[in-house]
Order: structure tokens, then sequence, then C-alpha cells
């Protein structure tokens, strides 16, 4: 009997001994390959620093296998990340409206043409029908656009979004328990939305308020983007500040 307890505890000590690799690690590891690619851009590669998709990727969570949706996805940088990620068993979905596509439209050809991933999907809709179907996707984001939603410019191809429909749908979309993100330039406290248009800002405590409503939760926030030296009076696009502005991330889960 003291042989076989022996023995029993013996086995127990070396299961509990060897390393558990989390999801999180596994997420870790993906980003690290992905970000050390050697066919990325070069263009691509000097953004990494300014925009550290290292945290940002390794908070949305993401791995092989799982569908993206990368909403105003610009020229695809962060797109073509996920897709390398994900693999070709998983999917990203390059989303752009034709407000967006008027802005990127020579990067977004060049990056596309240049495309060897079938995971990577550019999808093309505009704000009212985003074309996601019913929990089919493991995690959104938003980068640096979520303001745009408050930004009402129809003179200039952009009006005014349904904030409700829009955020709605992305809910929809999610699958329970999937991540949403956004990186967005933050506005002095107290302004709200009210600088989404003039200074291209919003505040982080009046983003979480209106996403949360929705019916997220909040669960993960980074510093790493911050800049205490931008004292938020002026443009994103002004030069002394552009691509230096203090940046908040925010990480929620479908409820």
């Amino acid at each position: 009997m003291k042989t076989t307890l022996l023995i029993m505890s013996t086995l127990l000590m070396a299961a509990c001994s060897q390393p558990q690799k989390s999801s999180e690690l596994m997420t870790a590891d993906s980003v690290t390959q992905a970000l050390a690619a050697t066919d990325r851009s070069e263009a691509d590669k000097t953004r990494d620093a300014r925009s550290r998709p290292d945290v940002t990727l390794k908070m949305l969570d993401i791995g092989p296998g799982d569908v993206v949706f990368d909403v105003f996805a610009g020229g695809g940088y962060y797109s073509e990340l996920i897709a390398r990620i994900v693999g070709e068993d998983g999917k990203v979905y390059l989303h752009n409206n034709q407000a967006y596509r008027n802005f990127v439209n020579d990067a977004l050809i060049q990056r596309m043409s240049e495309n060897s991933m079938p995971q990577l999907v550019q999808h093309d809709r505009e704000v009212d029908d985003l074309g996601m179907e019913a929990e089919s996707l493991d995690a959104a984001m938003i980068i640096m656009s979520y303001h745009d939603l408050f930004y009402d410019d129809s003179k200039n191809g952009w009006p005014q979004v349904d904030h409700q429909d829009f955020m709605q749908q992305i809910h929809q979309g999610l699958k329970k328990g999937g991540r949403f993100l956004i990186v967005d330039h933050q506005a002095n406290e107290g302004r709200q939305a009210d600088d989404s248009k003039t200074l291209h800002r919003i505040e982080k405590d009046y983003a979480i308020k209106r996403i949360e409503a929705i019916g997220f939760k909040l669960i993960a926030e980074s510093a790493v983007l911050s800049n205490l030296e931008d004292d938020k009076n002026q443009s994103v696009f002004a030069p002394d500040i552009r691509g230096k502005t203090d940046r908040f991330i925010v990480v929620f889960e479908k409820l």
C-alpha cells in the first residue's frame, strides 16, 4: 500500500511540475512570430514602434483558427499581422467603408496585390450593414477610429453614424466571451466626444460608458501608448504631435 501511494505521489508531483502552456503564452508566441516574419514590409516594421502591436494583439487574445473583424482597417497594417496569427484555418476581415477607402486606397491596393494569405479578406461594407454573421467572430477591433462614430462631415462623404446600430452589429457578430478592442486618441477630461470632429479625439471614460451600454464589459486596459506631454488641445494630425498622441487601449468582452 505504501509503495502504491509513493508511486501515485511521485506521478502527481511529476505532472504538476510540467510547464503549462496557457492561451496567453500561445498568443504571445503567435504575436512574436508574426512580428518577426521576414516578408513584412519595412513600412510596417517601422510602424511597430509607435503602434505597439506586441501589446495590443496580445490583449486581443487571438490564435490559430480564430475569426477577427478589423473595423475601419485602413491600409491593413493590423489585418496582415492578425492574418499571420490566425493562420490558414482562421480569417481576418479587412473592413473599410467608401469614405475610408478614399483615404487609404493606394496603400490598400498595394497590400492586397501583394497578399499571399487566403485568410486575409478585403471586406468593403458601409456602416449600416457590416455584413457579419451572428456569433461568428472571436474578436473585433477598431484602431484609432472609434471617435469617427461621432464624426459628422456629410459634405465630405462622412455622414453621422448611428452609434447604437453600429455597435450592436459588432456585438451580435461576436461570440459570447468574444473580445472587442479599441485604441484611440485621448481627449481632455469632460470633453466626451465633443472633439471628435475638430481634434479627432475622444475621452476614454466616455468611450467605455458608451460601449458597456451595448452589452460589453471592460476587462483590460493599457497605458503603454500614453503621452503625458500631449496637452490634447490640438489635432492629432498636427505635425509636432502626429504619431505621438496620448492614446488609450481598452479591451471589452461580450456578455
